[in-house]
């Protein structure tokens, strides 16, 4: 113990980037080790690495494998929230280079064609279609919803979290969060809405976007001749406020496609 404490020093707390790294490179061997044999990963590299990553964001979590036969691939995730993605990829392009490592930010889109096991139910185009939800409220948007085979009221939460983990590996973590704007879960009885099969569900966001593209392009209003008006008045602290109003839009007969 006093050699472990001597080669490594006191484990001091990690609070920004640079220090996760270094404290990471101390310790890369025996977490290429873990890995590579797929002994103890929890114990001596997981559990580490997730209390690191915590103290640096609330958000990050992880996930590693082996890239190939001699190279360590360690995903930084941001557990689809978008606003933490900026956060993982500055990390990341920080990352120092080490033999036998590959860092990646977010988890990439591995296909359609993967199966993902989870509490005793399988995620994949066997179990999984799919429907979409138009809007016309909001015409740009894609809303879909994933129906499971075997979801029901009592498995409820355990189908979501295997389906939108489905979504993050598919798809990828960024397209997951950036196509997809409404996404639901639900069980095959839809009410008569055609299910699509899963397989198709890139062919089909590829469709909805060229199909948005080119029903709303010939619509845009150009502003620059348009005339404005200002209105001025105070706020309850008696501090100015001025709004500058567009005379045109406020007739223009179209509809916009991201109404306020």
């Amino acid at each position: 113990m006093n050699f472990i404490k001597r080669l490594f020093g006191r484990d001091k707390e990690v609070t920004d980037a640079a220090g996760f790294w270094k404290w990471f490179q101390q310790r890369e061997r025996s977490f290429h080790s873990a890995i590579s044999k797929e002994q103890r990963i929890n114990e001596d590299f997981l559990d580490l690495l997730m209390s690191k990553l915590k103290n640096l964001n609330s958000w990050f979590a992880c996930s590693a494998g082996m890239y190939d036969a001699a190279t360590a691939e360690l995903i930084i995730t941001a557990q689809g929230d978008v606003k933490t993605f900026v956060f993982a990829e500055e990390l990341v392009s920080v990352a120092p280079s080490i033999p036998g490592w590959r860092f990646t930010a977010l988890k990439p889109a591995t296909g359609l064609d993967i199966t993902i096991e989870m509490d005793g139910y399988k995620f994949n185009d066997q179990e999984m279609s799919f429907f979409s939800r138009d809007n016309s409220e909001y015409p740009d948007e894609i809303e879909i919803t994933i129906v499971h085979n075997h979801f029901s009221e009592t498995n409820k939460e355990i189908i979501t979290n295997g389906a939108f983990i489905f979504l993050d590996n598919a798809l990828g973590e960024l397209n997951t969060a950036t196509l997809l704007d409404n996404v639901q879960i639900d069980a095959p009885d839809t009410g008569g809405s055609e299910l699509i099969p899963l397989e198709k569900l890139n062919d089909f966001l590829v469709w909805k976007e060229k199909e948005f593209i080119e029903k709303y392009n010939g619509t845009r209003h150009n502003t620059d001749g348009d005339s404005y008006s200002i209105l001025e008045g105070k706020d309850d602290r008696g501090l100015p406020s001025i709004a500058l109003v567009n005379q045109e839009l406020l007739g223009w007969d179209a509809k916009a496609s991201h109404p306020g």
